[in-house]
């Protein structure tokens, strides 16, 4: 294993566990992997699994994608609320969503 392999997903765990705590979040278990598609996605039954090359993702969008996910502990759809709640969150969340898929991101949050 190459040192500091671990570090960005290591960094990551950190950051979620700051939203966990800022959203009063619950989920039942936070998976970091590989993910092909996707930076991250949350099931009905509380996993929340997020992409771990976001690691390696400035803080920004690495945002974006935690609280997006966290969110859907609470809001399953992308309705008004939930719009509103990521605004007041993060409030440049469109900006970052943007800007990533514009730099060649084809991942996106669900």
């Amino acid at each position: 294993m190459k040192p500091g392999r671990n570090y960005p997903k290591a960094a990551l765990r950190e950051r979620v566990q700051f939203w966990i705590e800022r959203l009063h979040a619950r989920p039942k278990v936070v998976r970091i992997q590989a993910m092909k598609r996707k930076w991250g996605s949350c099931s009905t039954r509380r996993v929340v699994t997020l992409s771990a090359e976001l690691g390696a993702e400035p803080t920004s969008v690495q945002d974006v994608v935690i609280v997006h996910e966290l969110l859907h502990l609470k809001i399953r759809n992308h309705g008004r609320v939930f719009k509103a709640l990521m605004s007041a969150h993060v409030p440049d969340w469109r900006r970052v969503d943007q800007l990533s898929c514009r730099l060649g991101n084809d991942q996106q949050a669900s």
